[in-house]
């Protein structure tokens, strides 16, 4: 009966996605056609403009795939395009795995519907775990279709626009499943440096980093939290006390990020709400999954002479490794190149 129940779910799971999936298909227009539309509002017509431009570059110039990802247009009528619903043991820093045939297994499960995403947590937090929902304004098929830019990507400003289009464009070159640190770290590696170039190519000056510097600033201060957990959970007190540590741990990090802040950051509040929401071990999940390979990615794309074919050639080596022959390498450049 268990096995029943669990092959159910995981049919009306995958028919979800496939039903949200063929609606972005259906919906889609061209942005050429939408171009070429006088009803078409002019703010978006320069937004979709800038954003076709920054796509011929991301082929041109740094190597990524020439196809009909990013040509069309998809306007939700909604905030996100999925909700991703992370999961915890209560007393782990560890993901509950979600493990999908194309993908591997990842942190998070998404959904079409913040209904049914919201139902999906609360059955996972019903037999005892933490859990989180997080929006998702963009995600890639890895290049199983035509990924659309999708109105929910629009909140964002051009450069975080047209980054994304790298980000998204760099999964479908390479993608190794179920390494979820490598796959993003890869990808915002391209996203970055793509975005120094792009704006370059235009005769921008480059971003201001104070941003940046901050939100490097803020995930180390979240990743010292999660190892601070880790470290507790590994202890083998009684659960008594384990609850206990962990909501101690959790004030003293909100005590540190107000003396960090004050100290470093006077005025900026753009991280207080997410401080004073409440937080468990599932919302500090996508924490440094995005960024932890990104110092050897650079030091490769340095080695590969700024070459983006050279790169992506590397990259590929790395890809075919066995995971942990792959992080084994990623951290003998850490160590060796700094």
């Amino acid at each position: 009966m268990g096995l029943l129940l669990c092959a159910c779910s995981s049919l009306r799971y995958y028919a979800q996605a496939a039903h949200g999936q063929g609606k972005l298909i259906a919906h889609r227009r061209a942005v050429s056609e939408l171009l070429r539309d006088p009803a078409t509002d002019p703010a978006l017509a320069a937004r979709l403009r800038q954003a076709q431009q920054a796509r011929r570059f991301a082929s041109q110039r740094l190597g990524l795939p020439d196809n009909r990802s990013y040509t069309g247009y998809v306007d939700l009528h909604r905030s996100y395009v999925v909700w991703n619903v992370f999961a915890t043991p209560r007393y782990s820093v560890n993901a509950v795995p979600q493990c999908f045939p194309v993908t591997g297994c990842v942190a998070y499960r998404g959904w079409f519907s913040e209904a049914e995403a919201r139902a999906d947590a609360a059955r996972m937090q019903a037999r005892g775990d933490d859990v989180w929902i997080g929006g998702v304004p963009a995600y890639s098929t890895l290049g199983w279709f035509a990924d659309p830019i999708l109105s929910s990507m629009l909140r964002w400003d051009n450069d975080e626009l047209d980054s994304t289009i790298f980000h998204e464009l760099a999964h479908q070159l390479i993608y190794v499943k179920g390494d979820t640190a490598f796959n993003e770290s890869f990808a915002t590696f391209v996203q970055n440096e793509g975005l120094r170039e792009w704006r370059r190519s235009r005769g921008l000056p480059p971003q201001d980093g104070r941003r940046q510097a901050m939100d490097d600033g803020f995930t180390r201060l979240v990743l010292d939290l999660r190892a601070r957990l880790r470290t507790l959970y590994a202890s083998g007190v009684d659960e008594a006390a384990m609850e206990a540590g962990k909501q101690q741990e959790i004030a003293a990090f909100r005590l540190r990020y107000a003396q960090w802040r004050a100290g470093d950051w006077p005025g900026d509040h753009r991280y207080d709400a997410w401080v004073a929401t409440p937080i468990n071990n599932a919302r500090l999940l996508p924490f440094g999954l995005y960024d932890q390979w990104v110092p050897a990615f650079a030091m490769l794309f340095e080695r590969a002479g700024r070459d983006w074919p050279a790169f992506h050639a590397r990259v590929r080596e790395l890809a075919r490794e066995p995971k942990q022959q792959r992080e084994r390498s990623l951290q003998a450049w850490l160590k060796n190149h700094p």
